[in-house]
C-alpha cells in the first residue's frame, strides 16, 4: 500500500513541518487527504504532553476553554473530526492551498494518485490587512 509525506510550508516556501503516514489507499480525494491529515495531527497533538497546537487550523475558542486551556493548567484536547471540518471549510475558503506533486488542488472531490505523487504540501495563506 502507498505512503505518503505530508509537508507543511509558509507562503515563502519555508519548510514547517513533515510527516509520513503508511498503508493509504492508491487513489484518494483531497476531502479524505485533509481528514486523514487532521486526524492525524490532532491524534499527535492529543498523545503529546506539550500544549501548544500546531496544526492545519486553530481549534475555535470555544472548544479550547471547553477542553481545558493550557494557561490553567488542564490539557486542551481537540476533537479531530471538528478540525476536520473546519480544515475542509477553510480549504473551501482558500485559507489554505494544497499541492499534490506539481499542480494545486482544485477542488475537494479531486482524485490524488498516491503511486504517482506521494508528496502532499499545505500552505497556509495569510490574509491581507485591509484587503
Amino acid at each position: 500500500m502507498p505512503h505518503a509525506t505530508f509537508r507543511d510550508e509558509s507562503p515563502r516556501g519555508e519548510r514547517l513541518a513533515t510527516f509520513d503516514l503508511p498503508d493509504l489507499p492508491e487513489r484518494i480525494t483531497v476531502r479524505e487527504v485533509i481528514r486523514l491529515r487532521v486526524r492525524e495531527e490532532v491524534a499527535r497533538h492529543n498523545a503529546d504532553p506539550t500544549p501548544s497546537w500546531r496544526g492545519l487550523v486553530t481549534p475555535t475558542r470555544a472548544e479550547q476553554e471547553l477542553n481545558g486551556r493550557p494557561d490553567h493548567g488542564a490539557r486542551p484536547r481537540i476533537d479531530w473530526e471538528k478540525q476536520a471540518d473546519r480544515a475542509l471549510e477553510a480549504f473551501s475558503r482558500q485559507g489554505f492551498v494544497v499541492i499534490v506533486g506539481d499542480r494545486q488542488a482544485q477542488t475537494l472531490e479531486e482524485t490524488v494518485d498516491l503511486t504517482a505523487d506521494p508528496e502532499i504540501v499545505f500552505i497556509k495563506l495569510v490574509p491581507l490587512v485591509g484587503g
